[in-house]
């Protein structure tokens, strides 16, 4: 997040007074870096989760008739 916020102040107070182009394609960078970030971030999270799967009854012992 102050990468982005770092690219934003850059271009508008810096890089606008040589290339106006230069400032809003680092300002859509600095737009775009969080969504693509926490996308990035989620991608394992998704790859570590599997639906539930049925598991085989555990046998029954047979009980003691002396109990």
């Amino acid at each position: 997040m102050g990468t982005c916020v770092v690219l934003i102040v850059l271009a508008w107070n810096v890089v606008r007074l040589w290339s106006t182009g230069a400032a809003v394609a680092m300002s859509i960078v600095a737009a775009l870096m969080p969504p693509v970030a926490a996308i990035v971030a989620n991608l394992g999270a998704l790859d570590d989760t599997d639906l539930p799967r049925e598991r085989a009854p555990r046998p029954r012992l047979p009980r003691d008739p002396d109990r």
